[in-house]
């Protein structure tokens, strides 16, 4: 019987194999853990030598800086260039365009007939006062004619009144004006239908409401209607402001998308030699087209606002106010003979006294004067010159014909100064000059009118489709820069 061996030892005749070593690792220190309070976790400690993750902006930049290195980046990094130049070009060519067509727009229709409409409540106001006191000269013996014109007078500056208040803003000062002026217009009614029905009952307080209600005009409604026309002229000239001044953000914009377009076409042409790249140069003709479309227009158009304003504005102004001052001289003259010597002022002398009423008409009378000798310095025209002109020479016989009536006044004749200044046309009576002025300067002022129309309106249609057809134009130009880059890069795929 064979039992097997006892113990590890080999069997005889076999190879004692080598003894299995069991693998040893160095011995590590125990390392410290940090406390914490008792159910808080603690987060692990970071190694020190990992990098911070980087920003986008960054990695952005580092990618841009890698994609500028080769050709095919370079080349997007030119069409995106390119295309934001065109865009930002055709944007603020049309931003700032539209500005100025608004302002331009507001010139003709807005801001100008406002100024104009002003002026007319001003001469409705003034011509109402001068047929009144017309009016109460001719005692019982009231003329229907002279009682309509005060009616219109007083009905078309209610008209008008109504009108600014439609176009002013609430609460700015022309709107608290124009609500001053409406309080003030049925106050000074009353008062000259007082003045009305006692001199018809031949009371003599029919004079002292007269000169009552001269004064609420000369002193509260006239000046308040003044600082309304001089509102409203500083408004149209704000507007003209506006619409004038080039675009030079525009242009600047424009030449350098051009500029940038030309460069990248030479620099294309240097490394293919190729002379055109159909893509940019659709790119180059939208934007050369924009750009000689923007300085051309606002040329014709800031052309055609200082004409308007130059050939209409300004003679408007001088006409309106030439126009304003016959019709206070005319008011004036009529109360010299209502007051009688009741009103008086002292010269800067001290010593002289002289009539109030007939010292404010020769002051009126000096502005008239001025007025008309700008009106035919400003008029282009023989159509504006002619009736300048003969205002003029009926304002000449106006002054000789009340010299007349204020010796006769002065005389002891008052029936006589009466039948001068508001008589018949047989007795050549001062109110015929007055109705002479009055119907040239109107006519004037209409041949004004229609050339301000006419060259305003000219320059605003001259900025007529330019805001989209520049942004039309821009997206054009910048499809076309795209396309131009985008065919180069096809050649590297």
């Amino acid at each position: 019987m064979t039992h097997p061996p006892n113990g590890s030892a080999a069997p005889p005749g076999q190879p004692t194999p080598a003894p299995t070593r069991t693998p040893t690792f160095p011995g590590v220190p125990p390392q410290a853990q940090p406390t914490a309070p008792h159910g808080q976790f603690t987060a692990p400690q970071t190694d020190p030598a990992t990098p911070e993750r980087r920003t986008a902006w960054a990695e952005g930049v580092d990618r841009l800086r890698a994609a500028a290195t080769t050709e095919p980046g370079r080349l997007r990094i030119i069409g995106a260039v390119l295309a934001l130049l065109v865009v930002a070009f055709g944007a603020v060519t049309a931003w700032q365009m539209t500005e100025r067509s608004a302002a331009a727009d507001d010139v003709l229709h807005s801001s100008q007939p406002l100024s104009a409409s002003a002026a007319d409540i001003y001469r409705s106001l003034a011509d109402a006062n001068t047929a009144a006191s017309s009016a109460f000269l001719a005692g019982g013996q009231e003329t229907k004619v002279s009682r309509d014109r005060y009616e219109k007078d007083i009905k078309t500056a209610a008209e008008k009144l109504i009108t600014a208040a439609n176009s002013s803003e609430p609460g700015s000062p022309s709107a608290e004006t124009i609500s001053k002026l409406n309080r003030l217009l049925p106050e000074y009614k009353g008062l000259i239908e007082r003045a009305r029905a006692n001199n018809r009952q031949g009371y003599p307080l029919g004079g002292a409401y007269l000169r009552y209600a001269n004064e609420k005009m000369q002193k509260e409604m006239l000046p308040a209607a003044q600082d309304l026309y001089e509102r409203e002229n500083q408004r149209l000239s704000a507007d003209y402001a506006d619409a004038k001044p080039y675009p030079w953000a525009a242009i600047g914009l424009g030449v350098l998308a051009l500029g940038g377009l030309v460069w990248a076409q030479r620099r294309n042409y240097r490394r293919t030699n190729r002379v055109l790249n159909q893509g940019m140069v659709a790119a180059s003709a939208a934007s050369a087209v924009v750009l000689l479309w923007l300085v051309v227009g606002h040329s014709v158009a800031r052309a055609g606002l200082n004409e308007s304003y130059d050939h209409g504005v300004r003679s408007l102004n001088v006409l309106h106010d030439a126009r304003i001052a016959s019709l206070n001289a005319r008011g004036n003259e009529n109360l010299t003979l209502v007051s009688r010597g009741a009103e008086t002022r002292t010269l800067a002398d001290g010593t002289t006294t002289v009539d109030a009423f007939d010292y404010d008409f020769q002051q009126d009378m000096k502005t008239l004067t001025k007025g008309l000798a700008l009106a035919a310095d400003l008029a282009d025209d023989k159509v504006g010159e002619n009736p300048v002109q003969a205002a003029t020479g009926n304002m000449k016989v106006w002054k000789s014909r009340h010299n007349e009536a204020r010796a006769a006044d002065d005389a002891g004749d008052y029936q006589g100064a009466l039948d001068k200044v508001i008589g018949s046309r047989s007795d050549k009576p001062t109110g015929e000059c007055f109705d002479g002025v009055d119907k040239n300067l109107a006519l004037a002022l209409t041949h004004e009118e229609s050339e301000f129309k006419q060259a305003a309106g000219d320059g605003r249609d001259a900025m007529t489709g330019l805001p989209l057809g520049a942004a039309v134009l821009a997206v054009l130009a910048a499809s076309g820069a795209l396309l131009g880059i985008g065919r180069r890069l096809s050649e590297y795929r």
